[in-house]
């Protein structure tokens, strides 16, 4: 592109000669029509003039060529966003599954020689939830029942593993459920519930999944609170802290879906670990 002084030197020159144009057209025109006088006291007015229109026209066109850069930069920027999401979406899928579908056929495996029928379960609950995530990259946002849905054949997977080592709990606001959020958002923290905490306990404990409405001081729901518990080893809390992949990726998903409105807090207490996600509402 031209400097801002070739610009400005070419466009001068263009306004002189299209000035000088009109110029002499106003002079043809007032010899040619019948009017007294002379007219080369207005000449530099009408000069003045046609500068002044030329540059304003100019600098209008301008203006929208900068508008419509904008404009185009905006729809870059939207859409490499877009395209930066889907591809965060897809590691994180890509993280998931592997280590899952490890864990889930070494499972299944064991049961075949126990237990034939739930080892049948476990393959059709496993079939179920990988054809579930299949086209998620291509939603920006699923309704949160359809997340839970999700999440709970993720668990009901993880409760065949484990059985009555792991107990599944919700507390579950009807209204949230046509609320928009990322799809899998919730996956990486039950996943991390199950892998630092259910994993590593010796005796049974539980995940426990909530979603409420946060009233405002007028009444209405305002913000929705998403959490997920579980029961955790007080001695493997500093590694459960760390968060992983699992919580890293869900702090920057929150942030590029909803902004600096969403917040994400974890806290751990009397053996129970917590992570809560604060969003605003839709």
């Amino acid at each position: 592109s031209e400097s801002p002084a070739r610009i400005i030197i070419a466009q001068g020159a263009s306004a002189a000669v299209a000035a000088g144009i009109w110029t002499a057209l106003a002079a043809a025109l007032f010899v040619v029509l019948p009017v007294g006088g002379s007219v080369t006291p207005a000449l530099p007015a009408i000069f003045a003039m046609g500068f002044v229109v030329y540059l304003m026209a100019v600098a209008f066109y301008y203006v929208l060529l900068a508008m419509e850069a904008a404009r185009k930069a905006e729809a870059r920027e939207a859409e490499a966003h877009l395209l930066a999401g889907k591809a965060e979406l897809r590691a994180l899928k890509a993280q998931i599954n592997p280590h899952f579908l490890y864990n889930s056929l070494n499972s299944i495996s064991a049961l075949t020689a126990i237990d034939a029928a739930k080892a049948r379960e476990m393959c059709v609950q496993l079939a179920g939830f990988l054809r579930s995530t299949l086209g998620m990259s291509e939603k920006p946002s699923i309704p949160l029942a359809e997340e839970l849905a999700l999440t709970r054949s993720y668990l009901s997977i993880e409760r065949v593993r484990f059985g009555e080592r792991l107990t599944v709990e919700e507390d579950i606001d009807e209204a949230c459920g046509d609320y928009p959020v990322p799809p899998l958002l919730l996956q990486p923290l039950v996943e991390n519930a199950i892998i630092h905490g259910i994993a590593n306990l010796v005796e049974p404990g539980f995940v426990r999944i909530r979603a409420q409405w946060i009233a405002e001081g007028n009444g209405r729901a305002g913000a929705i609170e998403i959490a997920v518990e579980n029961s955790f080893d007080a001695e493997g809390q500093s590694s459960r802290q760390r968060g992983g992949f699992g919580l890293a990726s869900v702090r920057k998903r929150l942030g590029a879906h909803y902004g600096p409105e969403a917040a994400l807090q974890t806290s751990a207490n009397e053996g129970t670990y917590r992570v809560a996600m604060r969003l605003p509402p839709s």
